[in-house]
C-alpha cells in the first residue's frame, strides 16, 4: 500500500502567501475590466480518508482540491465565475467571464460589497488566533491500523455484532483567502480530523444499527478509536429488541447529539433569505419571546479551537460575539449583506452562516434530565425532513427509548414525534450540560414537556 502523508515542514503560510498573492492580481484584473467591485475567494486543501468493512480495507484516497471564485460588480449587475485552473490564460479568462455575465445580467438594488466600514480590521497584535490549525501527519498504513481497530473493538464487544458498515478515519487541512476591492484581505487555515464506526446486531428482520463518530479540529482531542467504537456496540446493542408505542403526548428528551437540529430550524427561520422570500414562520418576530425566560443562546465567534471561529465572515464583515436569543427572547436576525438589503436593515456579520451558538443550560446531564421526566420518550435519531419553515409544523420519524419510573425502560423505533415549532421552543422545560462538542451548535439534551407520539394505533 503507498503511504499519503502531511509534508513534515509545514509550508501552509508559504502557501497562504501564494493565495494573498493572487487574490490582488485577479482584483486588479477586475478593475482593468471596469468593474467597479470585486471580491475574489481562494482555497486549497489536502486530505486523507480510509474505509474498512469486516475487517478488510475498502477505499484509501487522498485529495488536492483548490479553487478560484471571482465576482465582479458593475453597478447593482452581479456575475461570478471560478476555475480550478491556475495559468494566466485560464485566470484572465475566468476574469472575463464574470465580467460579461455581469454585462448582461439585470441590475439588482440589493448586489454589491458589504459596505467598506464594516470590513474586519486585525488589532494592535494582529489577528486572533483560534487555535485552529492542528495538521496530522497521517500515513494511509497508520490511517487503517486506527479504522481496523475502531471498528474490532466494536466488533468484538458482543457477539450479537455479526455485521458491520465499517469505520472510517479522515483527515484534511485546508487554507483560504478572502479579498476584495474595499481593501479587506483575510487569511485564514484550518484543520479538521474524524474517526467513525457503525455496527449492525441481530438478525433478519431483529437487525438494528447505530455507531459513534469522533470530530475535532486537532488529533489530540479526539476520542480513541477503541472507545468509538466500542461506543457503536453499546448504542447497537441497546437497540434491540425494539418496541411500539400508543399514540398519546408525552414529554420528548432529544439527546444532544440530535437536540442541535431544533436550533438549526430555529435559525434556517430567522435567516435572511427565508425572511425575505417570506418563508418563515419568524417573520416580523424580532423582540418576540420565542422561548423559555430563562433560555439565552449565545454567538461566539472568538472561541479558541471553536469548531467555526473566526474574526470575519464570508464577505470579510467583522464578526462580533451577541445574543440570538436573550431571555427567550428573539433579539436579531442572521444575515448577509444581499439579505439585510432585501429586509432594510444592516448585515449581522453571518455570511456564511452563524459561528459558534451556545445554550444557556438549566439542568445538569442527560441520566438526571431521564431521571427527572419520570414517563416519557428519549429522541436518539431522527428521520425524513418533515418541517415546514413557513407554518412551523414539525412531524418527523424518530428512534429512541421509552422511559418508565425514571429509567430507560425499553427501545422504540417506527414513531413519529409531532408538534409546532413555536410551540416546541416554549415548551423546553430543560436543557442539560451534556454538551455535544462535536458541532459549533453547543447544546446539551433538550426536553420539551409535551409532543405528539404517533405509534401502532
Amino acid at each position: 500500500m503507498n503511504s499519503v502523508a502531511v509534508p513534515a515542514t509545514d509550508d501552509s503560510l508559504e502557501r497562504l502567501d501564494r493565495l494573498q498573492g493572487l487574490a490582488a492580481r485577479l482584483l486588479e484584473a477586475c478593475s482593468a475590466q471596469g468593474a467597479d467591485q470585486a471580491e475574489v475567494s481562494c482555497s486549497e486543501e489536502r486530505g486523507l480518508s480510509v474505509n474498512v468493512r469486516m475487517g478488510e480495507v475498502e477505499t484509501v484516497e487522498a485529495t488536492r482540491d483548490r479553487g478560484i471564485g471571482v465576482t465582479v460588480y458593475f453597478g447593482r449587475r452581479k456575475g461570478s465565475a471560478s476555475t480550478a485552473d491556475l495559468r494566466d490564460a485560464s485566470l484572465d479568462a475566468t476574469v472575463a467571464q464574470a465580467c460579461a455575465i455581469a454585462k448582461f445580467t439585470e441590475a439588482d438594488p440589493a448586489a454589491g460589497l458589504a459596505d467598506a466600514e464594516l470590513m474586519a480590521r486585525p488589532g494592535p497584535d494582529g489577528w486572533p488566533d483560534f487555535d485552529d490549525w492542528h495538521p496530522w501527519a497521517l500515513e494511509a498504513d497508520r490511517a487503517v491500523d486506527i479504522a481496523l481497530a475502531c471498528e474490532a473493538a466494536g466488533r468484538d464487544a458482543d457477539a450479537r455484532i455479526a455485521n458491520s458498515d465499517g469505520a472510517s478515519v479522515s483527515s484534511s487541512a485546508s487554507l483560504g483567502v478572502y479579498a476584495n476591492s474595499h481593501g479587506f484581505v483575510g487569511a485564514e487555515r484550518g484543520t479538521h480530523h474524524s474517526i467513525d464506526c457503525a455496527l449492525i446486531v441481530g438478525q433478519g428482520e431483529d437487525m438494528q444499527r447505530d455507531g459513534w463518530y469522533s470530530y475535532a479540529l486537532a488529533e489530540s482531542d479526539l476520542e480513541a478509536p477503541v472507545a468509538i467504537g466500542r461506543r457503536a456496540a453499546q448504542r447497537a446493542l441497546a437497540r434491540l429488541q425494539p418496541r411500539r408505542l400508543a399514540t398519546g403526548t408525552y414529554p420528548v428528551l432529544f439527546s444532544a447529539d440530535v437536540a442541535r437540529s431544533l436550533v438549526g430550524h430555529l435559525l434556517g427561520a430567522v435567516s435572511g433569505g427565508a425572511l425575505y422570500r417570506g418563508a418563515s414562520f419568524l417573520v416580523d418576530s424580532v423582540g418576540t419571546r420565542l422561548f423559555p425566560q430563562w433560555l439565552s443562546i449565545l454567538e461566539d465567534p472568538f472561541l479558541r479551537r471553536g469548531l467555526r471561529s473566526g474574526a470575519w465572515d464570508s464577505e470579510g464583515v467583522a464578526t462580533r460575539a451577541s445574543s440570538l436569543v436573550e431571555c427567550g427572547v428573539l433579539r436579531r436576525y442572521v444575515l448577509g449583506s444581499y439579505s439585510a438589503r432585501k429586509l432594510g436593515l444592516q448585515t449581522t456579520g453571518n455570511a456564511g452562516g452563524v459561528h459558534n451558538l451556545a445554550l444557556s443550560p438549566n439542568a445538569d446531564g442527560f441520566d438526571e434530565l431521564v431521571r427527572g421526566m419520570g414517563r416519557g420518550l428519549v429522541v436518539t435519531e431522527l428521520m425524513g425532513q418533515g418541517v415546514n419553515q413557513v407554518t412551523g409544523d414539525y412531524s418527523r420519524g424518530a428512534a429512541g427509548f421509552w422511559v418508565e419510573g425514571g429509567a430507560i425502560a425499553h427501545a422504540v423505533d417506527g414513531i413519529t414525534v409531532a408538534g409546532n415549532l413555536r410551540d416546541m421552543f416554549l415548551g423546553i422545560e430543560a436543557v442539560g450540560r451534556d454538551v455535544d462538542p462535536r458541532s459549533h451548535i453547543r447544546t446539551g439534551s433538550i426536553l420539551v414537556g409535551a409532543m405528539t407520539v404517533a405509534g401502532t394505533d
